[in-house]
């Protein structure tokens, strides 16, 4: 009878968990059902936007102002931000799968309710918000809503505004090449391959410049594998420009900028960036890398929010732009933006992270919700990425993989190697990515590059979040059970996860056990690898479960991130910060000789012999 309660009781709460967690990660313009949208235009009420034209000077971002009125207000009423501007049923792609065709068939790119910051719009039917634009490549229009998202009812259009030029390149994003002495810069625009040549100008900080080609993609609407993303949440993309800077010098600073050459002879121009060369492989200097997951995207103005969806998102990405001087290299292990099949959050995104991403390496995992979907090849047979199976994140971002479809690669920084692995594909012994991480793992230089690092986006590992603590494995099944030999063997100093929505710290730990008390500083031999979960990097934050374990060290129900530094071969030190203050609230340091990784630990040496 007792066990029947707990169990009954068990999965009663694990139900709950789950629900709560799905609506974390809802993405909230899927909260508008905008097939459902009824023409109820009302000629008294007005709405426009201004000024007409933005970015004037070169600007990226602009505020606008958008003013309106309703004769017969509610608090239900909401302005949706609208681009293209042409957004009626006359845009809809045909769709066997609906019984009538729509009024509306696009998904603003965002929406806020029409009494935010307006306390007397229920009194005056008056009302005005300042919302905060990016150059999309289209035109902007603003429409009024009322009957809620659930129901809405189209009351008044817009004037249109619109960009100087709607198809400048913007938002750089920079990553580290296949090999350590190149840069990829990747961008967008709204120019083909048919319209213009793209390329990147580049060169030493006040030397001489020098050009270097770019490669075009793009993908349509038939490119994605379900809705929303082929249906209300499609958008087009644009052009996805990606330029390699070869043969640099290491530490050295370069300035560049994003060119586009017309037919016609003209040349369009980004603002400049700059950025400083990756270090030689086991150079021996200062080296910061900063590490997180599953940040997403908010916005500035406070649109889109919905169920406190993605509040630690701007203070994540504040804190590391404040502290971008004393950063090298940045890794977003998954869930890049859960834009979750509403494609015009990638742009969103990308605009967020640019003071981050044009000036070092930004380095991404593939998550849940950029990969996951069924029948796809994905691990997982869910619809987290809305439809988008893989295509926005191998697209919008360069990674040094062999196979961008097999989101999984090393990259080499200085005294670092890490291995990042794909947990949306298979890794399981005998698979392709099991053999990857093996080699990665297995062919780091210990000498040159002593600070073996591997990272994936769920937990392989172990974590005491709730959902898996009602799995009872702590972890993702099949994962440490398939990879802590290899951990073990190869001596991996640390490993880092995200998908679990905040921050954990396990003691050096091997199969279930502490192999060394946790504490703030290790010396000596390797003994065991020290798990850390680092979810919260903004998107909602995930509950701990009460369970206890002897393995998990430091846990914060907070939105933080993970700081590595490397001040030498010998000393390494972790520090957790949260995003709200930038403060740290966890550490631990490494300390050892090269000889303390040769020493044998649990199972990382070879058993001895008579022949030995």
């Amino acid at each position: 009878m007792n066990s029947y309660g707990f169990n009954f009781w068990g999965i009663i709460w694990a139900l709950i968990c789950f629900c709560t967690l799905a609506d974390i990660e809802e993405q909230p313009l899927s909260k508008i059902a905008i097939h459902k949208t009824t023409l109820a235009l009302n000629f008294s009420a007005r709405i426009s936007a201004s000024p007409l034209v933005l970015g004037t000077e070169g600007q990226s971002i602009e505020w606008v102002t958008v003013k309106y009125t309703h004769p017969d207000p509610s608090n239900d009423d909401w302005i949706g931000v609208f681009s293209p501007a042409n957004f009626s049923a006359a845009e809809c792609q045909p769709d066997t799968g609906k019984e009538y065709e729509p009024l509306l068939c696009t998904a603003p790119i965002k929406y806020q309710f029409a009494n935010y910051k307006n306390d007397d719009y229920i009194r005056t039917g008056m009302g005005y918000l300042k919302l905060q634009l990016i150059n999309q490549r289209a035109e902007f229009s603003f429409a009024l809503f009322s009957g809620g998202l659930s129901n809405p009812k189209l009351i008044a259009v817009s004037n249109i505004i619109s960009f100087a030029n709607p198809k400048a390149p913007v938002f750089p994003r920079i990553a580290q090449g296949k090999s350590w002495n190149e840069m990829v810069v990747t961008w967008t625009s709204g120019y083909s391959s048919e319209e213009a040549v793209p390329f990147v100008e580049w060169g030493e900080l006040g030397g001489t410049q020098r050009r270097s080609p770019a490669g075009t993609l793009t993908f349509t609407r038939n490119s994605m594998c379900g809705s929303p993303a082929r249906t209300v949440g499609w958008r087009d993309p644009g052009f996805i420009h990606t330029s390699s800077l070869k043969d640099l010098w290491p530490n050295l600073v370069y300035a560049y900028k994003l060119g586009h050459r017309l037919f016609n002879g003209t040349y369009i121009w980004s603002q400049s960036y700059t950025f400083k060369a990756s270090p030689y492989p086991g150079q021996t200097s200062l080296q910061r890398v900063v590490i997180f997951g599953d940040m997403g995207k908010a916005e500035a103005d406070g649109s889109n929010e919905y169920n406190n969806y993605q509040p630690g998102s701007l203070n994540t990405t504040y804190q590391i732009t404040r502290d971008l001087e004393n950063i090298d290299i940045v890794f977003h292990i998954g869930d890049i933006c859960y834009a979750n099949g509403y494609l015009s959050q990638w742009d969103q995104f990308t605009a967020q992270v640019e003071p981050i991403a044009s000036a070092v390496p930004y380095m991404i995992g593939s998550g849940n919700h950029e990969r996951d979907w069924p029948g796809t090849g994905s691990f997982y047979g869910n619809k987290d990425s809305g439809g988008e199976c893989g295509v926005l994140a191998e697209t919008m971002f360069y990674i040094p993989a062999e196979n961008t479809q097999k989101f999984w690669y090393k990259t080499d920084f200085g005294m670092f190697r890490f291995c990042i692995a794909d947990t949306e594909q298979d890794w399981r012994p005998g698979t392709e990515q099991y053999k990857f991480i093996e080699h990665c793992l297995s062919t780091a230089d210990r000498e040159k590059q002593p600070w073996l690092i591997f990272l994936a986006h769920r937990v392989l590992g172990y974590s005491s979040g709730y959902f898996y603590g009602i799995e009872g494995t702590f972890e993702e099944p099949m994962g440490r059970e398939s990879l802590q030999e290899l951990w073990q063997k190869y001596k991996v100093d640390i490993a880092m996860y995200g998908h679990v929505h905040n921050y954990e710290r396990t003691c050096p730990v091997y199969q279930n056990a502490c192999v060394r008390e946790a504490s703030h500083h290790y010396d000596g031999p390797f003994v065991a690898t020290t798990h850390v979960v680092v979810g919260g990097g903004g998107s909602g934050l995930a509950e701990f479960t009460p369970l206890r374990t002897r393995w998990s060290f430091f846990q914060d129900y907070d939105f933080g991130f993970v700081k590595l530094t490397a001040f030498n071969k010998t000393t390494l030190l972790l520090e957790y910060k949260k995003s709200r203050d930038g403060m740290v609230y966890d550490y631990f340091t490494i300390t050892r000789d090269y000889r303390d990784i040769l020493a044998c630990a649990v199972e990382s040496c070879y058993s001895q012999t008579l022949a030995t």
